[in-house]
C-alpha cells in the first residue's frame, strides 16, 4: 500500500505544479518588461455664452497633458438654446434658468460619466448684461442661473460678467487657435509653435462690436491694451468694445435718430433705409428707447405711444443717417476710431465674424458681389430693391446694416481699398464656432490643475500572446492530467 501511494503521490505532484505554474504565469502578465505611456484622458469643459439675444452652449475637450501649460482644445459639442438671452429675461423670475435646461441635459449625455465631476462649468455674459441698468436685477438673473446650474453633475465655476476687453481678446484668441498660429500639431507627433505671426478679430454683437489685434505700438490709452501669455509666449494686445454698437442696438439708435430728428406728432416716420412702401409700427418704449438710445429720447415724450414707419428706400439718405450715429470729429489722441477712442492703425490680416459673416453674406446672396472693396455698391443695390426682391424675414434691415457695417469697417475702424480684402468674413474654421467662449476656455485651461500622464506596465503585445499560450497551455495540461489520474483512481475502486 506505501508502494502505491507513493506511486499515486509522483503521478499527482508535477500536475499539480504544471498548474500552479500555469496560474502563477497568467497572474505574472500584467507585470512590466517594459513602460509605455497610456494615452492622456481626455479633460472637458462647457462654456455658456449669454448673447444679448441668444444663448449658445459650447462643450470643449482637451488631453490632460497640456503643451506649455495651456491645454489644445478642440470643440467637441454646441447647443443653441431656444429663445432670448438671458438679460431679455430680467423682470421674468425663472425664466432664464429654466431656458438652459435642454441644452444642459444634451451636455450630460454628451460628456462621459465618469468625467462630469471633474468638468468645469463656466457661464459669461456679454454686453446685454452689461446694459441692464438695475445692478439687483443683473444680480438676480446671475443667481438664478448659477443655482441652477450648480444642480448638475458638474464642476460650476461661477457665473460672470465678461467686460468688453475680455470678450474682444478671446475673441482673438479664437481666430489664432483655430488658424494653428499658436500651436501646430507636427508631423513628429509633437505640438510644435508654427512661427506664424497673428491675425486680428472683429466681432460684431447684438449689443457690441469689438475690435482686436496685435500692435507693437505704444498705446496711448492704457484701457485699450491687454497682455495675455499663451503656450509660453506673451502677446500685447490693442482692444476695444463698443458697447451699443452691436447690429440690434445700432438699430435701435438709427430709429431713435429718425424719431427724434422728424418728431412723433404726426405718428408717423419716413425712415430711408427700409423698402420703398413698407409699412410697420413699433412702440416707442418697447422697440426704441433703451440705455443706448438715452441721448436721444426727447424730454416729456410719451412712450407708451405707436408709431408708423414708412420706408422710402432711399440709399444716400441712408447713409447720411447711419453715419450721424457714429461722433467722428472728436479726438485726443494722436489717431481715433470714432467717439473720441484711441486706436493705432490697423496692419495685417483680419477675421470678422458672428453678425459680420452673416450681415455680408446675406447681401452677397442679394447682390451676387462679394469683395470687400464693393461694400458700398453692394448696399446701394440693396438699398433700391424693392419688397418682393427681399425675404420678409431681412427686408426691413439689410440696407441699414449693410451701410452700418460700411461705415463701421472705413470710416470707423479705417480699413481702406487697399486692406479691406485682407479681412476674411467666416462663421467656423477648423470644424468650431468663432467666438470668444473657445478662447475663453483656452484661456482657463491654463489655471486648471494638470493631471500627470498615465503609465501603464506592460509587455508588449507579441510575446505576451505567446506567453499567454504557452502558460494555457499548461494548464490544460495538468487538468486533463488530474481528470486522468482521478477517473483511474475510481475505475480501481470499482474493481475492488
Amino acid at each position: 500500500v506505501p508502494a502505491k501511494m507513493t506511486l499515486r503521490y509522483a503521478q499527482v505532484v508535477p500536475a499539480l505544479v504544471l498548474l500552479l505554474l500555469g496560474l502563477i504565469g497568467i497572474l505574472l502578465l500584467a507585470l512590466s518588461t517594459s513602460v509605455i505611456e497610456k494615452p492622456p484622458e481626455y479633460e472637458y469643459g462647457i462654456v455658456l455664452d449669454a448673447g444679448s439675444s441668444h444663448t449658445s452652449m459650447y462643450i470643449y475637450k482637451w488631453p490632460s497633458n497640456k503643451q506649455n501649460g495651456t491645454g489644445i482644445v478642440t470643440q467637441h459639442d454646441e447647443c443653441n438654446v431656444k429663445g432670448k438671452g438671458i438679460s431679455g429675461y430680467a423682470g421674468v423670475p425663472g425664466g432664464a434658468a429654466k431656458s438652459l435646461e435642454e441644452c444642459l441635459q444634451k451636455a450630460v449625455q454628451s460628456i462621459p460619466k465618469a468625467r462630469h465631476h471633474k468638468t468645469p462649468l463656466y457661464l459669461g455674459a456679454t454686453a446685454g448684461m452689461r446694459l441692464i441698468v438695475n445692478a439687483s436685477e443683473s444680480h438676480r438673473v446671475l443667481k438664478e442661473v448659477g443655482a441652477k446650474l450648480k444642480t448638475y453633475p458638474f464642476n460650476f465655476k461661477g457665473s460672470t460678467i465678461l467686460s468688453g476687453q475680455e470678450e474682444g481678446a478671446y475673441g482673438w484668441v479664437t481666430v489664432n487657435y483655430l488658424l494653428e498660429n499658436f500651436a501646430k500639431y507636427g508631423f513628429v507627433g509633437r505640438w510644435l509653435n508654427p512661427g506664424k505671426g497673428t491675425i486680428g478679430a472683429l466681432d460684431l454683437g447684438g449689443a457690441s462690436t469689438q475690435i482686436t489685434f496685435q500692435t507693437e505700438v505704444q498705446t496711448e490709452s492704457p484701457d485699450t491694451s491687454m497682455t495675455l501669455k499663451l503656450y509660453g509666449e506673451n502677446y500685447q494686445l490693442y482692444t476695444h468694445s463698443f458697447l451699443c454698437y452691436g447690429q440690434d442696438q445700432f438699430l435701435r439708435k438709427l430709429l431713435a435718430l429718425l424719431i427724434t430728428t422728424q418728431g412723433v406728432s404726426s405718428g408717423k416716420v419716413l425712415h430711408p433705409c427700409y423698402p420703398n412702401g413698407y409699412v410697420t409700427s413699433v412702440n416707442l418704449e418697447a422697440d426704441v428707447f433703451s440705455p443706448c438710445t438715452e441721448q436721444y429720447k426727447p424730454k416729456n415724450i410719451d412712450l407708451k405711444k405707436d408709431v408708423t414707419l414708412q420706408g422710402t428706400g432711399n440709399n444716400q439718405q441712408c447713409l447720411s443717417t447711419v453715419q450721424k450715429v457714429f461722433s467722428f470729429d472728436k479726438c485726443n489722441f494722436s489717431k481715433c476710431s470714432f467717439d473720441g477712442v484711441y486706436q493705432p492703425a490697423t496692419s495685417g490680416k483680419f477675421m470678422a465674424f458672428s453678425a459680420f459673416y452673416f450681415s455680408k453674406s446675406y447681401v452677397s446672396a442679394l447682390t451676387n458681389i462679394s469683395d470687400p472693396r464693393l461694400m458700398k455698391m453692394a448696399s446701394q443695390r440693396v438699398c433700391n430693391m424693392s419688397i418682393s426682391q427681399q425675404p420678409e424675414k431681412y427686408m426691413k434691415n439689410v440696407c441699414a446694416v449693410s451701410n452700418f457695417i460700411h461705415v463701421l469697417l472705413t470710416q470707423g475702424y479705417g480699413f481702406n481699398n487697399s486692406t479691406l480684402p485682407m479681412i476674411s468674413f467666416e462663421k467656423k474654421a477648423g470644424g468650431a464656432s468663432v467666438g470668444w467662449s473657445l478662447g475663453y476656455m483656452l484661456s482657463l485651461t491654463s489655471h486648471l490643475p494638470q493631471e500627470s500622464v498615465s503609465v501603464l506596465k506592460a509587455i508588449p503585445s507579441g510575446p505576451w500572446t505567446g506567453l499567454l499560450i504557452l502558460f494555457s497551455a499548461l494548464l490544460l495540461m495538468a487538468l486533463v492530467q488530474l481528470v486522468l489520474l482521478c477517473r483511474k483512481s475510481k475505475s480501481k475502486m470499482d474493481v475492488i
